[in-house]
């Protein structure tokens, strides 16, 4: 008799079958979704970073081209990472459908899973605030995907006889909807529990914003012009821009905050909230810009913070010569290298705790974060702030800078059209043309309009709150039927006029004129 049989030669009741195709895609989207509850489960006795879920979202964000990064920013807003969870559920169940698949050949894609969980197992320790316990709910969560993964394909084979090891269709029907509760329970269980352990919701409805000892000045109502559908004056928190790096909000209470002071400096100094509320809050209105915006843009808002001067903060541990700047850090490892001299040049930097006199939205950075009027947001806006570092720009590198983005960040100055609306349609006659200009920590003095090729107008700005803020402006046009094109342009208190030159946010902020179609009938 030969070593070597043909599989014709295996009697038909012995011979391997492979499971059903949809039984195998079930079963690696139920693996899969096994990795990730359980995972999520145990990071949260460990560190809500360390889920699996958020090791590979956030890994996904670092290593999103600048492209791609500005693009999802400009078509989703404040909701990228809606678009990006949805993106990464996507390639995940493709993924996981593969995993099911091989599986049904010598365990192929258990093989692939375990691998798979190695490479997050990696990416894991690479987090800003890892240790080596990071790898664990990756690994506790693969073991558990790998358990429900050859369960459901029973071993990648069953036979035609009714042996032991095969599932019946009743049989896997029910695994499936078992192991697919594991894994959502787990998830949800979670969810729960790191809800309650970080019960930080409700350590902000206690915390008491601090009043002012230097109040901002009232907002008259000349500041505004009277056009409806113009952005207000002060952005509402709900109304806010988001963007950050945080794929989950981080939990911080104001009990546990600490503040550490350190680098060049006389003195390493702590603070917690007790030493903070020691010196003298101030209140002020400031326009806050990303440098994700695009020309014409929504990505500016300004808000009453309120707050303590970062300077005297600063001057707790006393700043040493030949340090130009202020490496900021947050609770999420996240860093961002301020200009000391900004923070220093008596412009109001801030310690911010209140926002539009509540204390500080947590996805705005509760319960403290920075403010520095005149700087981008991903140089001087870092939320549940932790860490400040007084260095220098030749020794280190804050977040996005390490990504190529410029090291200083001053805002350009920038305007846009916020009525007519894009694409609306207006009676001929006099038409009110309104939006906002803003040249933060240099101030607007002056707006012109132009409609297609025709000479520039000037618009009428509402009175100026501050060189911090941002200006609202208007202009009477006696419009004509047809198709038009309205363009606006600012000149800073300088004198600068903003440029026409169209350029990417990336790597120092978007240039260019915003402009508007309109058609007249």
């Amino acid at each position: 008799m030969s070593v070597f049989t043909s599989p014709t030669d295996i009697p038909v009741a012995e011979r391997p079958v492979l499971a059903p195709r949809w039984r195998a895609v079930v079963a690696g989207l139920l693996a899969a979704a096994t990795v990730l509850g359980v995972g999520h489960l145990a990071a949260v006795f460990l560190d809500p970073n360390a889920s699996p879920f958020f090791v590979l979202g956030s890994t996904m964000v670092d290593h999103t081209p600048h492209a791609m990064k500005d693009a999802a920013i400009r078509r989703f807003g404040s909701h990228d990472k809606t678009a990006l969870f949805a993106s990464m559920a996507l390639v995940m169940a493709a993924g996981a459908a593969v995993v099911g698949l091989l599986e049904r050949r010598r365990s192929i894609g258990s093989v692939l899973l375990v691998l798979l969980g190695g490479v997050t197992a990696i990416a894991a320790l690479q987090r800003p605030t890892a240790t080596g316990l990071f790898v664990l709910p990756t690994v506790l969560g693969t073991i558990a995907g790998v358990l429900a993964l050859r369960w459901l394909v029973a071993g990648g084979t069953v036979r035609r006889a009714p042996v032991a090891g095969g599932l019946s269709r009743r049989g896997f029907l029910i695994s499936a909807v078992s192991i697919g509760a594991v894994a959502a329970g787990a998830g949800a269980l979670g969810e729960w529990l790191g809800s309650r352990l970080r019960d930080v919701a409700a350590d902000r409805a206690g915390f008491v914003v601090p009043r002012p000892s230097a109040p901002a000045p009232v907002v008259l109502p000349d500041v505004t012009v009277p056009v409806r559908g113009v952005t207000p004056f002060v952005t509402s928190n709900d109304q806010f821009y988001r963007v950050d790096t945080a794929l989950q909000l981080p939990a911080l209470s104001s009990v546990d905050w600490r503040l550490s002071i350190h680098g060049m400096v006389d003195r390493t100094v702590e603070f917690d909230f007790d030493r903070l509320r020691r010196l003298t809050p101030i209140e002020r209105v400031i326009t806050m810009t990303c440098v994700s915006d695009e020309v014409g843009g929504d990505l500016a808002g300004s808000a009453r913070w309120i707050g303590y001067p970062l300077a005297d903060v600063l001057a707790e541990a006393g700043v040493r010569p030949g340090a130009d700047m202020l490496l900021s850090r947050s609770i999420d490892g996240f860093t961002a290298g301020t200009p000391l001299s900004a923070v220093l040049d008596g412009r109001d930097a801030m310690l911010a705790v209140g926002m539009n006199g509540q204390p500080l939205p947590i996805e705005h950075g509760y319960p403290a974060r920075l403010i520095v009027p005149g700087l981008y947001g991903y140089v001087s806006a870092t939320k549940w702030l932790v860490d400040l570092e007084v260095t220098r720009f030749a020794d280190a590198r804050a977040y996005w800078t390490r990504r190529g983005w410029s090291d200083h960040g001053p805002i350009k100055t920038a305007s846009r059209i916020d009525v007519p609306a894009a694409f609306a349609t207006v009676a001929a006659g006099e038409v009110l043309v309104a939006g906002v200009a803003w040249a933060q920590h240099r101030g607007i003095a002056g707006v012109e309009v132009q409609v297609d090729d025709q000479p520039w107008e000037p618009a009428v700005p509402a009175a100026e709150y501050g060189i911090d803020t941002w200006r609202q402006w208007m202009w009477r046009w006696q419009a004509t039927p047809g198709t038009h094109t309205l363009r606006v342009r600012a000149t800073d208190a300088t004198g600068e006029l903003q440029t026409a030159q169209r350029n990417p946010p990336f790597p120092s902020g978007a240039t260019g004129w915003a402009s508007r179609v309109v058609t007249v009938r």
